[in-house]
């Protein structure tokens, strides 16, 4: 299975990014026939509750991937369309609009987005998979409007072998270097960490934490640079019924601690 580039250093992403929050949400999901509907309600800081409706499907060959209303009169449509074998072609809108191409042959996922309602970006990215676990690749973007040129380019590497998992990364073009590392202890522990080099600072840790699976849930935590702890319990309740709750505090100041609770159904 080919890798997206965006996608070259996501095993320590998942433990260190994912399902950490501080909203309140609720994301129900109901298909009727061929048309699946989705309504998704978040809490904001006042207690106001706002919510998104949304569907997908299917006609003729193009898929409607997303056609969402959103709270604040805001409108999002995602399509594709798969011409051939390897071959997807997507549109993007919301506040701007983007076509999109994704190519994919063996070991190699390749992709392309033109900003066709201000025509100011056009962004490509490349990965191959290569033998004995390792995966290379990189990505830029060119500006079409004002200050012509590259505004943004980048290289990374990945290397998966047993239970090491290791990818570098650069960023802000090629200025600085991050390095994330996944180690599985067993079937049910993985630890994680991802750290940051550049010429101004050589090493800047910015999250160490590990993965559980747990009898009560699948559980995560971290611990960032800036002494935040952060933790998040993962449970399906019920068939289909998944709830996550996470909280998180300064180390300095308990005062500080915040939560989050998110149930999708």
């Amino acid at each position: 299975m080919p890798t997206k580039y965006g996608d070259i250093a996501k095993p320590p992403k998942d433990i260190l990014s994912e399902d950490y929050s501080d909203k309140v949400t609720l994301k129900a999901k109901k298909n009727a026939g061929p048309v699946a509907v989705t309504l998704e309600t978040a809490r904001g800081s006042g207690g106001a509750l706002s919510s998104k409706v949304g569907t997908k499907f299917a006609y003729a060959g193009l898929s409607f991937d997303k056609v969402q209303l959103t709270a604040d009169g805001g409108q999002v449509l995602e399509t594709s369309l798969v011409p051939c074998e390897g071959v997807k072609l997507s549109f993007k809108g919301n506040k701007g609009a983007d076509l999109g191409i994704d190519y994919t042959k063996g070991n190699l996922y390749a992709t392309g987005v033109l900003d066709v309602k201000d025509m100011s970006k056009v962004s490509t990215s490349a990965c191959l998979g290569l033998a004995s676990g390792f995966t290379v690749g990189g990505d830029a973007a060119y500006a079409l409007s004002g200050k012509t040129g590259f505004s943004a380019y980048n290289v990374g590497a990945s290397y998966s072998q047993g239970k090491l998992f290791t990818s570098v990364t650069s960023a802000s073009k090629l200025s600085s270097v991050n390095i994330g590392c996944v180690y599985k202890v067993n079937a049910d522990l993985s630890v994680a960490s991802s750290t940051s080099h550049s010429s101004e600072k050589a090493c800047t840790v910015n999250a160490i934490g590990a993965s559980y699976k747990a009898p009560i849930g699948d559980v995560k935590a971290k611990i960032g640079s800036d002494g935040i702890l952060s933790a998040c319990l993962i449970k399906e309740v019920a068939p289909k019924v998944t709830v996550t709750a996470s909280g998180a505090v300064s180390t300095s100041d308990l005062s500080s601690f915040k939560y989050g609770l998110g149930i999708v159904i």
